[in-house]
């Protein structure tokens, strides 16, 4: 019996990477997988002027959340206007998925990077939302502060700095 449809799927436009880009992200994640791929034929060939029989989708999983890649070109780029968020419970979650995910891409800012295919994602610890919404403002503000010096959110320079520490 097929499983209930997602209701919302991310669909990431790729130029002719999406194979590359979902095996890359499935052997991040460990509960992950390829769904299944489909190919140009004769008549998506044409419209598209990609070659008959090269990759067209691919459906994949990462931690139950599906996503679809498509080799449609190179006239859409990926920007900073959409992020995927990567929650972590620990430091070793955070340090994996920073270390994986800007391998062969670009570290940005407060928890944020660029994969290698230039998709943004935010590596996020979930404390860090506790510690922005602490009653105390003055922790709050110190937190924030530590964050933006930040690229890989560290949750110990996080816990120093919300403590009146130096982060």
């Amino acid at each position: 019996m097929p499983g209930k449809l997602q209701r919302i799927t991310p669909f990431l436009w790729f130029d002719s990477q999406a194979e590359e880009a979902a095996d890359f992200y499935v052997s991040i994640f460990k509960n992950a997988r390829i769904r299944e791929a489909s190919r140009y034929d004769e008549a998506a060939s044409k419209a598209s002027g990609r070659p008959k029989g090269s990759v067209m989708t691919v459906a994949f999983e990462l931690d139950g959340q599906e996503f679809i890649a498509l080799n449609g070109g190179p006239m859409f780029k990926f920007t900073e206007a959409i992020s995927l968020v990567v929650n972590c419970e620990t430091q070793a979650e955070v340090d994996h998925y920073w270390d994986k995910l800007t391998d062969g891409g670009q570290e940005v800012q407060c928890g944020w990077l660029k994969d290698r295919f230039g998709v943004s994602w935010q590596v996020v610890p979930t404390v860090l939302t506790d510690l922005l919404q602490d009653k105390d403002h003055e922790k709050a503000k110190r937190v924030m502060a530590a964050m933006l010096q930040m690229k890989k959110i560290s949750i110990d320079g996080l816990k120093r700095a919300s403590e009146g520490r130096a982060a």
